[in-house]
């Protein structure tokens, strides 16, 4: 007779393939995050009004999320559990894609709100796709493996990420292809970058879907015993699982307030505050060279993170073992809020690279150590729906920042984006001192338990 205690522990491959999706996701997602505040600049949008337009991210994250991982968690079909969500997703973002450049030239409203209504429609499509991969890794994966899990994952989103951000760099300065437009228009080579993000996005998702088995019910059943009777579906469940989350998550959910504020400023705000503090680009000046350079130096400079994110990612695990995971998540946010900080103090448009090591340690953290503390503290046959209800904490912080930091620049800054930056430094140091404050119920190392059989 055979006992199954734990899942069996997969091989370094088998976690690649099961996160390779994630890496077409994060491709198109940093196209999205280097280039959309310059296309909305170039449709009409005013610099404070950006972070209003960026709103759609994370409203319909907050909405989207936790519906998804609670439908997740009773699928099952031909495709699987997770896998018909992400799919579904990462083909509505590729449309989304597509569309983005070409605002302008739907005519039958003004390309700002065009602009816009796309912007919604791929960050919903963003968030249905990658919810499921965060429950993956969990569902497959036994407690020993999951802090690399995730880390194998930041990895790919760093790849990912990284290409994504420097393509438009790439297409100009090494293929020849245009790199300004016309007033209005978004030059060629941003229009190219968005539909080759759209290619990769769907042929990595496919190979994820191919090369991926997730566990069937029966196989649940056997793995937890305890809850095989049958659980309430109704989606009305999600409202009491919100009220009755661990005290971790609820821990973790400050963390994440101060850590996604800074971040989505650091979005919205970059590329503008580049643009005025470091090129000295005129307000309204959107079809100069020096504002194409600014905004195609933001997305290297976005990729740089990336980059040293997906580094780190590797390294974490092995810092969380010799420290703690929240020792470990401390000292990267530190790094991001002294990144962020240095920002402003920079001249040299290249010594931003400086700058954007310490925000890559933060990143790579941020998308790896609150999952990996949080897996361990709630219910396995909830994973999908309480990770879906974590991204709350990611979402409400970018919605308050939405709604008042275009005014925040605009009235206190005195249209000086590069105090959004500063703002949101500070804010990075202040998750660093909250996350010494959450209880994580399994720091404890596992040992590696696996199928034993009587």
């Amino acid at each position: 007779m055979n006992k199954i205690l734990e899942r069996p522990r997969l091989t370094f491959w088998q976690i690649f393939n099961m996160s390779f999706g994630f890496l077409g996701i994060q491709f198109g997602f940093a196209l999205q995050n280097g280039n959309a505040s310059s296309m909305l600049q170039i449709f009409g949008a005013d610099v404070e009004h950006l972070s209003l337009f960026w709103l759609a991210a994370p409203i319909t994250g907050m909405i989207v999320q936790p519906l998804i991982g609670h439908y997740s968690d009773h699928t099952w079909n031909r495709l699987g559990r997770r896998k018909p969500y992400f799919l579904t997703g990462g083909i509505l973002a590729a449309i989304a894609l597509i569309f983005m450049p070409n605002a302008s030239l739907l005519l039958f409203l003004p390309p700002v709100l065009i602009g816009a209504g796309i912007l919604m429609l791929m960050d919903a499509s963003f968030n249905v796709a990658m919810e499921p991969f965060r429950a993956l890794i969990a569902d497959n994966l036994p407690h020993s493996q999951r802090a690399q899990g995730f880390s194998i994952q930041t990895f790919l989103i760093g790849v990912g990420a990284v290409a994504g951000s420097i393509l438009p760099y790439v297409l100009y300065h090494y293929l020849g292809v245009s790199k300004t437009a016309a007033q209005g228009q978004v030059p060629d080579n941003k229009v190219y970058s968005f539909y080759i993000g759209a290619i990769i996005l769907i042929g990595s998702l496919l190979w994820t879907i191919v090369r991926t088995k997730e566990y069937s019910p029966a196989e649940y059943a056997a793995f937890h015993p305890e809850e095989i009777r049958e659980q309430p579906k109704g989606i009305l469940t999600i409202v009491t699982d919100f009220k009755n989350m661990p005290q971790t998550m609820r821990q973790l959910g400050l963390v994440q307030f101060f850590s996604w504020f800074a971040l989505f400023s650091m979005w919205v705000f970059t590329a503008p505050a580049v643009a005025q503090h470091i090129y000295h680009v005129l307000p309204g000046d959107t079809s100069s060279a020096k504002f194409a350079d600014a905004g195609n130096w933001v997305g290297i400079c976005f990729g740089i993170y990336n980059g040293v994110s997906a580094l780190y990612a590797l390294l974490l695990p092995t810092l969380a073992r010799l420290t703690s995971r929240k020792i470990a998540h401390a000292f990267s946010l530190i790094a991001g809020g002294i990144g962020l900080l240095s920002v402003f103090f920079v001249k040299d448009p290249n010594m931003l690279i400086v700058s954007m090591i310490g925000i890559g340690l933060a990143w790579g953290s941020i998308l790896a150590m609150p999952y990996a503390i949080l897996s361990g503290s709630i219910p396995a046959k909830k994973m999908g729906v309480y990770m879906g209800i974590f991204n709350f904490f990611i979402t409400f912080p970018q919605i308050i920042n939405g709604f008042f930091g275009g005014w925040i620049v605009k009235n206190i800054f005195g249209g000086q984006a590069i105090y959004a930056i500063v703002l949101a430094g500070f804010f990075m140091l202040c998750a660093a001192i909250s996350v010494l404050y959450v209880h994580d119920e399994r720091e404890i190392k596992y040992p590696e338990v696996e199928l034993i059989k009587n």
